[in-house]
Order: structure tokens, then sequence, then C-alpha cells
């Protein structure tokens, strides 16, 4: 079991720019608690006052974020894809082509996933199970990852174009996933059918 941190929640007591960082960093100890439950033991694992205890926050506190666990898988869903991001930026994608890039880009985040797997089969869980209320953080998912595919095939604005293969690509890649969590498809089966999507969207 994960172990528990002590419990404090002191945001009263905090001034404006402490108030804010303070919020930040339980907001952040809430998710990387998720991800440490959910790696553990899955979706069912993820208990809300479990979460609460293991990132030493009161219950409360985690409701005050999160309306649900599946709310909180996907805002764990989409800190990945800004993790994600950030190796972007720091080691770019490898290829001469548009194509080639895509394909990198994506091997690299089904590795990361892969890395994870109780983890990973919990959050797209969440992304099947989305509510209408939870649009918004769905939309950030997809807008994260939608930037960083468009940005490996070319600099500059997207077009409608960009913007539509990088859509299809993302069906294609939670497909994938889903296929992949369940059993049913090896990782390098996974990596082979996106990258064949990839140039046939991209020629």
């Amino acid at each position: 079991m994960t172990e528990a941190l002590p419990v404090f929640d002191d945001d009263d007591q905090a001034p404006g720019g402490a108030l804010a960082r303070n919020q930040a960093a339980r907001r952040r100890r809430v998710i990387e608690a998720t991800l440490e439950l959910a790696g553990r033991g899955g979706f069912e694992a993820v208990q809300m006052r479990d979460v609460a205890a293991a990132a030493g926050v009161a219950l409360g506190t985690v409701y005050r974020y999160f309306s649900s666990k599946e709310r909180l898988l996907l805002e764990a869903n989409v800190e990945q894809i800004q993790v994600l991001g950030e190796r972007l930026q720091r080691k770019p994608p490898a290829g001469d082509t548009s194509a080639d890039r895509v394909v990198d880009v994506l091997a690299r985040a089904n590795r990361a996933l892969q890395r994870r797997p109780e983890a990973t089969a919990a959050m797209v869980r969440a992304l099947g199970r989305a509510q209408p209320d939870e649009a918004e953080a769905v939309g950030r998912v997809t807008e994260g990852m939608t930037a960083i595919i468009v940005a490996a095939m070319h600099e500059g604005a997207a077009t409608e174009r960009d913007l539509q293969v990088a859509r299809a690509l993302q069906q294609i890649w939670f497909s994938s996933l889903i296929g992949w969590v369940g059993g049913v498809d090896p990782a390098e089966r996974v990596d082979a059918d996106l990258a064949t999507a990839v140039r046939l969207l991209l020629v």
C-alpha cells in the first residue's frame, strides 16, 4: 500500500501568491498519488479516500479539485500529454519527413505508456467512460495531443488538413491502446498499425 503523507490543508492561512503555489503543489500531489495507485492496481485501485491519504491531503480537498475518480484520471491524462510535450521540446522527434516525425512521436508516447500498463489502462478506461460534464477535460487531452502531432508535421500554423489528420490519428491511437490494454494486440502491433496509419494519411 502507498505510504500516506501527513495531512495538511492550510489554504486559509496562506497569502495570495503562496496560496496559488500551495494549491498547485497540492493538486500535483493528488495526481501523482492517483497515478501511483493506478499503477499498482489499475482503475479499481483509484479510490478517492486512498488518493487523499497517499497525497497527504484531506478528502474534501480531493473533491474540491476533482469531482470523481474518472475526472482524476482524465486530469492525469492531461498531465501525461504535457509531460510528453516537454520531453519533445528537449529532444525533438527524429525523421526527415512529416510521417517519420509523427511515427517517432507516437512510438515514444507508446513506450512511455507501456512502462506503466496498469496506470495506462486506468486512464484509457476513464477516457472511454467520460461523461458530458467531463468534456472540457477530454478536450484538453485532444487539444494537447493535436498540438504535439501538428508540431511534428511542420513548423508554423496548422492547416485544416493538419487538424483533420491529427484527429484521425488520435482516434486510431486510442483504439489501438484499447486493444493493447485489453491484451488483444502486443505493443509491437500497436506501433506497426500506427505507423501504417500515419503513412497512409501523410502522403
